[in-house]
């Protein structure tokens, strides 16, 4: 064995070869590529696993809830290759983050490598040669409480999912999952939903008038406040069912509210009252993880994945500190480090004389350092990284400097004027005394506003926005230029964004820093949520699973209960209480308290009413259900009957309707609060066309019909009975596809003869004698001419490709195997790795990156046109760390080492 040799294991490709760099020659660092063994799945474990305790969740509850752990298949050679380093070490560093998931990841190492070297835990919040080197030499042990805390909630994870999924699965529609955090999660985006499918809309008037004391620069806007000593209603008068709050404000019509406009043109305006005070504005906190995804999101338009894995790069590479925190603490020396750098660029006079402190209360212990900040004791501008960063990078690792340097700049000042008018209108007028009122911010001093403000989510409410007042007194007489009166309607509340998602989740104590982005991530891929611009919209089947889960399962989707057991969580993290413990409590229940566990919640659901379940009333005798191939409308009050009363108008209709409720697809277009009664009778109708005779085919006498199926729009012919033949000689109807520029409401009975017409014969080869016909197939239209095929650029080309047009396209040589090969659609540059261009492409499967060696698939988040080439070679680094793709090979049955924990928490310890 070498002398002296030390391995340092971290998470990551990047943060090894940043970190190697800060190392000597001595020093080996290696990347474990995240967790290397975990809980499999039933299916996964062996058979004899199986049938034991292990067999139902990978976790024996009734042994203290013991884990089973197997070594992830793809994580196998890596792990060969970490035991080979081992050999040749005397000492053994586990690098890995120091939240609690990186505790697990160390103490899943340890457990596995099983060394014979000592072990020491190194931990930082900052890759830089000063934080690496004193990491280095100030190491401690594995923390077991923060490994008893991420193993809870694994196991919690795995427990709840394992015992809740099934009852959607059975309920609502096969497939669906259920968690901890993203259930809660969807239930905050469903109830905005539910708020604006309740909300009224109400409409009010109001009135700006431009006036001046005489000079035309002193013209300013004043707006209508009051009416005959009344104050004039705004939005935040009106309550979500459209009518005032109170009798304190007056609601303006349009037309009252344009004879005052124009009663304002000639009458006599005075200034009532003016006053002034003096405006201070402090600078935001540093960055915590829920404040940088919230702003990354206003300013940079990044979602909350993107920003973190923006935030991940630039901290593995050393530009920023730890990016999972929900501390707005800055060190002394980082302190010093803004406080210098603010001097330096904006003036002494910027820099306040004691530095700022921003105190939080941090319930997380595992999360209790820095706030995110520039690494190092010494800030480097953007200006001088802008040769190293580009794209995403620079601009977050921007925001975050200067957030940081300003949150130790000076406050802001300056003053604020306020002017109150009085106006008598003229006899006749809609009103007889009315009252203006106009104010402005002034800001003689920027402080911090010189090197940062903070982003809003309503930009509407810029009250504080720079405007200057004319020197006004109390009796001035001021003229009026313009007088104009405007309406306005009130708006429902405004559906979450990920920015305001993450805001109201940390503010009710759901999730943690390090679980934002996961759980945002999770209810989007599960179909749950989507994106309509920024703004987050519920599904359908989101409304679904949402009621069940309040109906049966209320505790578990409960705000303050999940709150809580993140607060049990973190009290685990700090050794106050045990695993073990606390687990048997939320499963088995608690007498002391005489809370149900979820075992018994689960086996004490009783009946639950699957189709009122997945049933949404939106009114007027109409309802959504969710079915098993998606949403649609259904009318339950029939045709020929009064939704409000039941009385029936029409007894033949009624009766028609009531044999066979009419029912319409719901398309992706139409969000929930959308789904007004008068849309869904629009579908409604329209689907009513569905299946309608277009008329009867000359040739063959049978009828023609207009369908709308789960593919797409097509028509067929109805085949009689008596012509349908059995077995072998049954009659199969002809069918086609509309084109893509048909209407299925339009579509005439000679289009629909053509289309069955399909395919046509083109004509015959005059050199062969083959049939040329053309086609409409899977892949788009073709010509075919006996096995040689070649594809038509339209639809139309169909019916009106000509035999020598044909015959031309087929005197082109023909490709062979693959098409000609598309243009990239980026160029990133020269991968550091491989050191050849990095391109991405869009293939068979979707975009991918590739260097001409190693491809890698791009993730759901990201846009191949605005792709970074910083983000094209992680991806590329990740897929050559998992190594080349295995192939499938024959099933063969090998029995796994059981790799429960060793002991209790002594040999947990390294």
């Amino acid at each position: 064995m070498a002398s002296g040799r030390k391995l340092v294991i971290v998470e990551s490709p990047a943060k090894a070869k940043t970190i190697a760099g800060y190392l000597g020659s001595d020093w080996d660092v290696e990347a474990s590529v995240g967790h290397i063994r975990d809980i499999p799945t039933p299916s996964e474990m062996p058979a004899e696993v199986k049938k034991g305790p292990f067999g139902k969740f990978g976790v024996n509850i009734d042994d203290d809830f013991d884990p089973y752990y197997v070594v992830d298949a793809d994580k196998k050679k890596k792990v060969r290759e970490l035991k080979a380093l081992l050999k040749n070490a005397d000492e053994l560093y586990l690098a890995t983050d120091e939240d609690r998931e990186g505790e697990a990841i160390a103490w899943h190492l340890y457990e596995t490598l099983q060394p014979k070297v000592p072990v020491k835990r190194m931990v930082f919040h900052e890759i830089t040669r000063e934080a690496i080197q004193r990491a280095a030499n100030q190491t401690r042990d594995i923390n077991t409480s923060l490994v008893d805390a991420q193993e809870t909630r694994r196991i919690l994870d795995r427990l709840y999912g394992y015992e809740v999924s099934p009852v959607l699965w059975r309920k609502v529609k096969a497939g669906l999952s259920a968690g901890r955090v993203q259930s809660v999660a969807t239930r905050l985006v469903v109830e905005r939903e539910r708020e604006r499918m309740a909300f009224v809309r109400a409409s009010y008037w109001d009135v700006d008038a431009d006036v001046t004391p005489g000079a035309q620069e002193d013209l300013f806007t004043a707006r209508l406040t009051g009416v005959d000593g009344k104050r004039v209603a705004t939005g935040r008068d009106f309550a979500d069912d459209g009518t005032l709050k109170g009798d304190k404000a007056v609601q303006l019509d349009e037309e009252r509210a344009t004879g005052i406009a124009e009663a304002l043109r000639s009458a006599e305006v005075t200034v009532a009252e003016v006053s002034e005070k003096p405006y201070t504005r402090r600078p935001s906190a540093p960055f915590t993880t829920s404040t940088l995804q919230q702003e990354a999101s206003r300013k940079l338009r990044l979602n909350s994945r993107n920003a973190m894995r923006v935030a991940q790069r630039l901290y593995e590479n050393g530009y920023i500190t730890y990016m999972r925190t929900d501390s707005t603490t800055l060190s002394d020396a980082a302190t010093s480090a803004a406080r210098q750098q603010a001097r330096e660029l904006y003036g002494g006079d910027s820099v306040p004389d004691a530095p700022r402190r921003y105190e939080r209360k941090v319930k997380n212990a595992q999360e209790a350092h820095e706030a995110i900040r520039p690494a190092g004791d010494r800030f480097r501008t953007p200006k001088q990284v802008s040769g190293e960063l580009r794209g995403d990078e620079y601009r977050l690792y921007e925001l975050i400097w200067m957030r940081t340097v300003a949150s130790q700049m000076a406050d802001a000042r300056g003053s604020t004027a306020s002017v109150r008018l009085a106006a008598t209108l003229r006899d006749g007028a809609p009103a007889r005394e009315v009252e203006l009122s106009a104010s402005g911010t002034v800001i003689t001093f920027r402080g911090f506003l010189a090197a940062y403000e903070e982003g809003r989510d309503d930009t509407r409410a810029r009250d504080d926005d720079e405007r200057r007042l004319p020197k006004l007194g109390a009796g001035r007489r001021l003229e009026v230029r313009r007088s104009e009166a405007n309406g306005h309607e009130t708006s429902p509340p405004a559906r979450y964004t990920e920015a305001t998602l993450v805001k109201a989740m940390e503010e009710r104590g759901i999730g943690r820093p390090s679980t934002y982005a996961s759980t945002i991530g999770t209810i989007q891929d599960r179909g749950y949520v989507s994106n309509r611009g920024s703004a987050l919209v519920p599904s359908w089947l989101a409304f679904a699973v949402t009621r069940l889960m309040e109906e049966h399962f209320g505790r578990l989707v409960d705000y303050d209960f999940t709150a809580s057991m993140e607060e049990d969580l973190d009290a685990i993290a700090r050794g106050d209480e045990q695993r073990a413990a606390w687990l048997r409590r939320f499963y088995f229940g608690d007498e002391a308290s005489s809370a149900e566990g979820l075992r018994d919640l689960v086996e004490d659901l009783g009946d639950i009413d699957a189709r009122a379940i997945s049933t949404i009333d939106i009114g007027d005798g109409i309802v959504v259900r969710v079915g098993r191939y998606g949403p649609y409308v259904e009318e339950v009050v029939p045709a020929g009957v009064d939704a409000s009363t039941g009385e029936v108008t029409d007894a033949a209709a009624a009766d028609s309707a009531a044999a066979q409720p009419r029912r319409a697809t719901i398309t992706d277009e139409i969000a929930p609060d959308e789904m007004t009664p008068a849309i869904a009778r629009e579908l409604l109708d329209r689907a009513a066309d569905d299946g309608r005779v277009l008329g009867q085919d000359p040739g063959t006498g049978r009828d023609i019909v207009a369908k709308s199926g789960r593919y797409g729009p097509y028509v067929t012919e109805v085949v009689p009975e008596e012509e349908q033949g059995k077995g072998k000689n049954k009659v199969k109807p002809r069918t086609a596809s509309l084109f893509k520029d048909m209407d299925l409401g339009t579509i005439e009975l000679d289009t629909a003869l053509r289309l069955l017409s399909l395919p046509r014969v083109v004509g015959s080869d005059p050199e062969s004698g083959d049939e040329i016909t053309a086609q409409n197939g899977r892949y788009g239209p073709y010509l075919k001419k006996g096995s040689d095929s070649r594809s038509l650029t339209s639809e139309q080309q169909l019916f009106d490709i000509t035999l020598e047009e044909a015959l031309a396209i087929y005197a082109q040589p023909k490709q062979r195997g693959r098409a000609a090969a598309k243009p990239p659609l980026a160029e990133l540059g020269t991968d550091p790795v491989s050191g050849k261009p990095v391109v991405v492409k869009d293939g068979r499967f979707g975009p991918y990156v590739t260097d001409g060696e190693t491809n890698a698939t791009l993730r759901k988040d990201d846009d191949p046109e605005q792709l970074s080439p910083e983000r094209g070679y992680e991806l590329l680094a990740e897929k050559r760390a998992k190594g080349p793709a295995k192939k499938t090979a024959r099933k063969r049955t090998t029995k796994k080492t059981t790799a429960k924990k060793t002991t209790k928490k002594a040999a947990k310890k390294a």
